[in-house]
């Protein structure tokens, strides 16, 4: 198995890639969503494994069912067999339970990991491009505040997503994320009608905006699309798997 972690989070964490685990075809190896077209059994194993790799047994690993949205749910405890069912329909999931892993499940989107040392807290988010311009990571730190954490002290991880070396948008998404996020964030290439975004940059500089210090913010360098190390649903023209990138509240 191949799981990357960040510098700046603490906690048993990990983003990984698409290999390690007995799925096969399209989603071989370590695909964790049955609503791809997988194998059940072969999904509770590759994420039994994952579980294993952050010392916890799949019991404790909380989801969500993820609908490109802003809203933010609390895992309080442990789930039930070898695959939980979702907390709920929500792209933000914390939780303070100790021992408890939330995860986020990706295939180009971005997963962001949260360690919230002072309230003692984790948090996984999913961000596609309407998630960052609603700001759903902005709405997941507001509600660990609420809740006893420090903005200063926050740990934001930015795993492995599509890079703005490929992800191409037109219509007035460059203008809109322009006008959110300032002109960094829209990379303009020669001969290309279509502009690139950069969906960590803007994270980012949300980050910077709300107060966190850039040496708690660790943005991974891995293109999803470019790199075949990872799922991808852009490069596989949505046949493809999903990787659960998982952080274990265990202070």
């Amino acid at each position: 198995m191949e799981l990357f972690r960040s510098k700046v989070i603490r906690v048993p964490h990990g983003f990984p890639s698409r290999h390690g685990g007995v799925s096969t075809g399209p989603f071989a190896s370590l695909n964790t969503s049955t609503s791809v077209g997988d194998d059940a059994a072969c999904v509770a194993e590759n994420v039994k494994r994952l579980a294993a790799a952050l010392g916890a047994g799949p019991e404790w690993v909380a989801t969500m069912h993820q609908v490109h949205g802003v809203t933010v749910l609390e895992a309080t405890g442990a789930g039930e067999g070898a695959l939980p069912p979702p907390v709920g329909e929500a792209d933000a999931l914390y939780t303070r339970a100790a021992g408890v892993a939330v995860g986020v499940r990706t295939a180009d989107c971005l997963p962001i990991l949260v360690e919230d040392p002072v309230g003692r807290q984790v948090a996984a988010v999913h961000a596609g491009w309407r998630g960052v311009i609603g700001d759903v990571l902005g709405r997941t730190l507001d509600r660990l505040v609420q809740t006893g954490a420090r903005v200063d002290e926050l740990r934001v991880a930015i795993g492995p997503a599509i890079g703005p070396c490929c992800f191409e948008v037109d219509g007035d998404l460059p203008q809109r994320f322009e006008a959110a996020f300032g002109a960094n964030v829209v990379r303009r290439v020669p001969g290309k009608p279509r502009v690139h975004l950069d969906l960590a940059w803007a994270v980012a500089e949300s980050l910077r905006r709300r107060g966190l210090p850039e040496a708690h913010v660790d943005v991974l360098p891995h293109c999803t699309r470019c790199d075949a190390r990872f799922f991808s649903h852009r490069r596989d023209s949505g046949l493809t798997g999903r990787m659960l990138s998982l952080i274990r509240c265990a202070f």
